[in-house]
């Protein structure tokens, strides 16, 4: 029963950090200065690696599709598989992975850290609200960074599969054939249902890891406890929220 009530306890938690959050965007304005800020260092933070992580998937996943193709006559078509299986499935959940870990785990870092040694109360005697001064600007650079993050990764993906595409020998794929059959298969719905999932994975990790922090307490000690929650609930969150997404994205007919 503990476990049941801490659940619900937590989700509206998230729910109410999150209302509140929508109701402060009416300070976008004045938030501006921040909000750049943050998109620099979330930028920054995650450019190289997802560069590197949308490589590495893009050149394996045509290698193992492409030799298996081959073995038919029709590896071809493997533009259209690596195109298809990057923009709705793994770009957007290897960047919102990402994006939890290098990005999330700061901003947890940062606010329960702001939280123990009483910085939040501070700004509260101080009359500035947290929730415009903290979660605001994060919130909405996420909500922007991530989407881009996606595309990012989108073409370097495509890059490295085709590179070995046309480098293997078992393949032997061309470029122009290997961007042909991705331009023919790959839809503006599948574009779209990756970005889809890219701004509901933004705004899980974004809250998500805003609430962990304002709500630490205690001990330094418990700064890493905070960070290894809030990584591990923005996780769990993005593996649940992407199989509901799928499925509905399936039935509007976007999948």
């Amino acid at each position: 029963m503990r476990g049941i009530y801490n659940f619900f306890n937590s989700v509206g938690l998230f729910l109410n950090l999150f209302w509140q959050t929508l109701c402060s965007l009416k300070f976008f304005s004045v938030s501006i200065d921040k909000i750049f800020s943050q998109l620099f260092d979330m930028g920054n933070r995650t450019l190289p690696v997802a560069a590197l992580i949308s490589l590495s998937i893009g050149a394996v996943l045509a290698l193992q599709t492409g030799i298996q193709l081959s073995e038919y006559g029709i590896q071809d078509r493997i533009g259209g598989i690596v195109g298809v299986s990057l923009c709705t499935e793994l770009a957007p959940v290897m960047a919102a992975i990402l994006m939890a870990g290098r990005v999330g785990s700061s901003i947890t870092a940062e606010i329960s850290t702001m939280s123990v040694y009483e910085e939040i109360s501070a700004l509260k005697t101080m009359d500035i609200d947290p929730i415009r001064y903290l979660v605001l600007p994060r919130f909405v650079a996420c909500l922007i960074t991530l989407p881009f993050l996606v595309i990012y990764m989108d073409l370097i993906g495509w890059l490295g599969g085709s590179f070995v595409s046309n480098l293997n020998q078992s393949i032997s794929v061309s470029f122009s054939a290997f961007y042909n059959d991705l331009s023919q298969v790959v839809t503006f719905s599948d574009i779209a249902s990756g970005l889809i999932k890219s701004v509901f994975f933004a705004i899980t990790i974004s809250i998500t890891s805003c609430l962990v922090g304002l709500t630490t307490n205690g001990g330094p000690r418990e700064i890493g406890t905070s960070v290894t929650k809030s990584v591990v609930a923005s996780f769990i969150s993005i593996l649940i929220l992407d199989y509901i997404l799928t499925r509905f994205l399936i039935l509007v007919g976007l999948l």
